[in-house]
């Protein structure tokens, strides 16, 4: 299947190292293996594979590959410092795409900076666009079916759904206890787990940690940890209020989504809110990757309660105002306020089932289907 980044990691990679990270099992080796297929002489080297990590470490790798592939090469001890060396020594004409489950902008390891050596592009899970256009279906038939399969391509092209779930059940399980040990102890990978457990039914919902830590009996601060290992590996993504002044949103509480919609616990409406927070997530990082635009994805909580799912921000304007329902056409009071409040962002409240658009005011009622068809990936 043809990805939204091909085209794009093709094009950087005649510029630049081109880094490609996102969850485990999205598409990445799929993606740099359809390249090698591509480019004659090119190799494919993947650092959990112990024949490929020998040649990693003795780097055997064959001089006058075009391109060469490296996966999964942050688990390696000092692995920056090693990776500058080898994109500093490496032929002129030579291609390098590293690829991992992990970011490794933040990976917790010291050595070398990379800054200005390569370009950085993540990987998402499937959206309404990208399904519609493969599959040539709907935007309606897309959304329906990613709500059930969720957006990892294997779960999601599964025969059934019973198979989908068995993929999900594994994935789950496996993240704590390969991925995680990457981060942490031994001892702790079942806390973690417990933790990552109670998140899938707090999806969408202010995060509170010290209620969370009087539950699990474990410090605030190390469930804050904990938080940053499953942010770092992939496993969910943190929206925090907005604020123009930054210190001061982060102070307040986050909300958690999951890469993997499948995971939410919770009725049909959380599960809508958390597939779209994924399609905002995925054109934001589009954005910052691609154009180096400075976007963000935040949600609105006022003092007095009032809340808006998500905002789009370029800088210190706001440009759009997401309000998720599964089929209320009333408008929502907060996205109304907001909307006077904020008068240039676009005011959206999106509907999972949808007879009529219109057009209230300021508020835009829009069918989500096509609305998120239409975003860029």
């Amino acid at each position: 299947m043809k990805r939204y980044l091909d085209d794009r990691v093709r094009q950087d990679l005649t510029k630049k190292m081109v880094v490609v990270t996102g969850p485990r099992q999205v598409g990445k080796t799929t993606l740099s293996r359809q390249l090698v297929a591509e480019t004659p002489g090119a190799q494919y080297l993947n650092y959990d594979v112990a024949a490929h990590r020998a040649v990693i470490l003795a780097q055997s790798w064959r001089a006058s590959a075009p391109l060469l592939v490296l996966d999964e090469i942050h688990k390696m001890p000092d692995w920056k410092s090693w990776l500058k060396g080898v994109a500093d020594g490496r032929a002129l004409d030579q291609q390098l795409l590293v690829t991992g489950s992990a970011r490794m902008d933040t990976f917790r390891q010291g050595g070398e900076s990379l800054a200005g050596r390569y370009f950085r592009l993540r990987l998402h899970p499937l959206s309404v666009r990208e399904w519609s256009e493969q599959l040539q279906v709907s935007p309606q038939t897309a959304l329906t079916h990613l709500l059930a399969r969720g957006g990892f391509p294997e779960p999601a092209l599964a025969a059934s759904l019973d198979d989908a779930q068995r993929w999900r059940n594994d994935y789950f399980v496996g993240m704590v206890r390969e991925d995680v040990l990457e981060f942490s102890r031994l001892q702790e990978a079942g806390t973690m787990r417990l933790f990552a457990e109670m998140l899938r039914s707090r999806v969408g919902s202010p995060l509170s940690l010290a209620s969370l830590s009087r539950d699990l009996n474990i410090s605030s601060v190390t469930l804050g940890k904990y938080l940053d290992i499953l942010q770092a590996l992939f496993i969910v993504f943190v929206v925090r209020p907005w604020h123009r002044n930054i210190a001061r949103a982060t102070l307040q509480a986050p909300k958690v989504y999951f890469y993997d919609t499948g995971l939410v616990l919770g009725d049909d409406g959380i599960r809508f809110e958390n597939l779209v927070a994924c399609h905002l997530l995925k054109n934001v990082q589009w954005q910052q990757d691609i154009l180096g635009a400075a976007v963000d994805l935040h949600y609105i909580r006022t003092k007095d309660e009032a809340e808006v799912d998500f905002c789009l921000s370029e800088g210190d304007t706001l440009t759009h105002l997401v309000e998720c329902k599964l089929s209320d056409t009333k408008p929502h009071r907060a996205l109304a306020r907001f909307a006077d409040q904020w008068p240039q962002a676009q005011a959206v409240q999106l509907l999972r089932e949808c007879k009529a658009e219109a057009d209230i005011g300021r508020l835009q009622i829009r069918d989500a289907a096509p609305w998120l068809a239409a975003l860029e990936v």
